[in-house]
Parts: structure tokens; C-alpha cells; sequence
């Protein structure tokens, strides 16, 4: 039995691999591919069938941030060519949420540029939230609205809420050379704020920044103590104006070896493959679904992203289904918390604990 199948098979049984074992997929090469692929295909299909989730993003604020972060569009001081508003309000927003909804998305990510909300802001989104339940209420909505401040997440969670997301992005030890407003630290905070509020937490990462293989397996396993639910993996985006704009390092090969680390670390939670996949993976996205149970359709946040249309035929292709509204994305014995909150259990707490 090759390396790659000893990862499966501990990953069948729901344990993460070494850390050195999750090295050695990131080192391995590129004649090992099909095989790695194989090997971690087994650990999706065991969990997720051939089930593919579909996320659609909707801004809800664009532009205007106050942080730094070298690789966003909309940090301070960014030169990149974006869109830039405030608040989009309830209307808005649910027109904008239809595309996705129609192209089957599960879930609907509402996304606000800033350190983080204030109060207001919450009531206002809080408002948003009620008012797309209201028309929509099989489907999932996931909030990001940066970091949370106490008692934020349960008012996110009591307007209809059932995920937070908020990316840790790379590894701690690396955290201050792409951001300097914030810490690790507050991430990893609001992250367990949601958590405790008894949202299912969203978080994951960014390559393709000039870390190294160990802040790409940190990161991975920071996320599966953190109890992440759903685990997007990006792939940079180099904007023009940008400190990252020229920081062109990921290959095809490249992005399939991180989510096949990415899988074996977390192989019974939904695994994302997110921003920036069209320009990485390029002819070789079809082979992200055998390692990823979840994708974002059509556009990101300031940038456009493949067509739904042609996301949705080469799921079809590729021989995947999209996951239906009522089907339960995690495995039985997972705790999913968005589970027991469609079944009308949100505010038991204790159960999500």
C-alpha cells in the first residue's frame, strides 16, 4: 500500500494525517498526480457521494475597508479597478441572491467589506437575512461581515443566520506579513464567537501568497481545531494595485495537490474549492471535484468568475449532481449545526455546544 492510500485509509477512519504526512503530498510530483488524486477521491466519495453544493455570493458592501490586507481589492489604499458602495438593502441584495438560487445554490453567502460590523450594520443585515428567509427558506445564508463583536453573532443567528464565515487565510506565524491592522488572533476569536452563538463556522484559506508548504499545512490543521464546518480553499487573486499583484506562483498541479492535502486533513467536512480557481486550475477544474464537495457559482466579490451556466454543465460532465436544498451536506455522525437549525432547533445552544 502506497502513501497515498495510507492516507485514505486513515482519513476513512476520520483521522488527519502527520504533519509530515500532509507534507509529502504537497511535495509529491507532478507523475504522482492521478494517483493522489485517486486516493483522496476515495475519501470524498466515501462522504459526500458524488454531491457537489452550490454557494453563490451576493456583496452586500463593497470597497471602503480600513484594513490592510495584501491580498484584498478593497484594503485601504488598494488601486484596483472596483466597484465601491455602501450598503446594498433588502431588495437589492435578494435580487442579486436570485441568479443563484435559480442556478440551484444551497446556500447564499453574504458578504460586507469592513474591519466589522457595527451595530447598525447588524440591524441592517439583520433585516436582509429575515427578508430572504422569509422568500427563501430552504435555502442556507451565511454571513461575513468581518469580525464580530460580543453578542453579534447571536443577533445574526436570531435574524435567520445559519453560517459565519471568516477565513483564518494562512498560518499564524505568517499572519502579520500580509496584514497589520488585525491579528491571527481576531480571526481565530470570531470564529469561536460564531461558533459558540451556535452558527456553523465557515473558515479557510488563501495559497498562493509566497507561503511555504509548512504555513499551508499549519493553516490546515488550525482550521480542524478550530471545528471548521466548511472549509474554503482560495486561490489568489493577484489584482492589479495590490501588494500581491504580481505574486503568479500557483500551477494547476499546484492547487490540486492543496486540496488533496486539504481533503485528507479534513475529510468529513465540505471542502470548498473557492475564488480564484478559474485562473489557477484552469482545464483541470473538472479534477477539483474529486477532491472539493463544494464550489462558488459565477461571480466573487470584485472579480467575475466562470459562467453558472458552464459551472453547472461540467458538474454534469464530470459525472457529479448538484446537492438538493433538503439533503444534508455533512455526514450523519458529523454535528452539523445547520442541520438541527433547518429542523427549527437554532436557538438550543446547548445542542450545538
Amino acid at each position: 500500500m502506497d502513501v497515498f492510500d495510507r492516507l485514505a485509509e486513515k482519513a476513512l477512519r476520520g483521522e488527519a494525517p502527520t504533519r509530515q504526512e500532509a507534507l509529502a503530498v504537497l511535495a509529491s510530483g507532478d507523475d504522482d498526480l492521478l494517483d493522489l488524486v485517486a486516493a483522496a477521491y476515495r475519501v470524498r466519495r466515501h462522504f459526500f457521494g458524488k454531491r457537489v453544493k452550490l454557494n453563490f455570493l451576493v456583496n452586500l458592501k463593497s470597497g471602503l475597508c480600513p484594513e490592510d490586507c495584501s491580498y484584498c481589492s478593497q484594503r485601504i489604499g488598494s488601486k484596483a479597478d472596483i466597484l465601491k458602495y455602501t450598503w446594498l438593502g433588502p431588495e437589492a441584495a435578494l435580487a442579486a441572491a436570485e441568479a443563484g438560487v435559480a442556478h440551484g445554490a444551497k446556500r447564499v453567502c453574504l458578504v460586507g467589506s469592513g474591519r466589522g460590523p457595527t451595530d447598525g450594520d447588524v440591524d441592517r443585515v439583520g433585516r436582509t437575512i429575515a427578508a430572504f428567509k422569509e422568500k427563501h427558506p430552504q435555502v442556507e445564508i451565511c454571513a461575513c461581515f468581518g469580525l464580530l463583536s460580543e453578542g453579534q453573532a447571536e443577533r445574526i443567528r436570531d435574524a435567520g443566520a445559519d453560517a459565519y464565515s471568516h477565513n483564518l487565510n494562512t498560518s499564524g506565524e505568517r499572519y502579520a506579513d500580509i496584514c497589520t491592522t488585525h491579528t491571527y488572533a481576531d480571526r481565530a476569536a470570531t470564529v469561536e464567537k460564531a461558533k459558540k452563538a451556535g452558527l456553523s463556522p465557515c473558515s479557510g484559506l488563501i495559497a498562493g501568497m509566497g507561503e511555504s508548504d509548512e504555513d499551508l499545512v499549519d493553516t490546515a490543521f488550525a482550521l480542524r481545531e478550530l471545528g471548521s464546518e466548511s472549509v474554503p480553499v482560495n486561490f489568489l487573486i493577484p489584482f492589479d494595485g495590490t501588494p500581491l499583484s504580481e505574486q503568479w506562483s500557483l500551477t494547476p498541479q499546484r492547487c490540486l495537490r492543496i486540496l488533496a492535502m486539504v481533503r485528507f486533513v479534513h475529510p468529513d467536512v465540505e471542502v470548498r474549492v473557492a475564488g480564484g480557481r478559474e485562473i489557477h486550475l484552469r482545464s483541470l477544474q473538472p479534477l477539483g471535484l474529486y477532491l472539493a464537495n463544494s464550489l462558488f457559482l459565477g461571480d466573487y466579490l470584485t472579480s467575475e468568475g466562470q459562467d453558472g451556466g458552464v459551472d453547472l454543465r461540467m458538474i454534469e460532465d464530470a459525472g457529479f449532481v448538484v446537492e438538493g436544498a433538503e439533503e444534508a451536506t455533512l455526514p450523519k455522525h458529523r454535528n452539523d449545526t445547520v442541520r438541527p437549525r433547518k429542523r427549527g432547533a437554532g436557538t438550543d445552544l446547548a445542542a450545538n455546544a
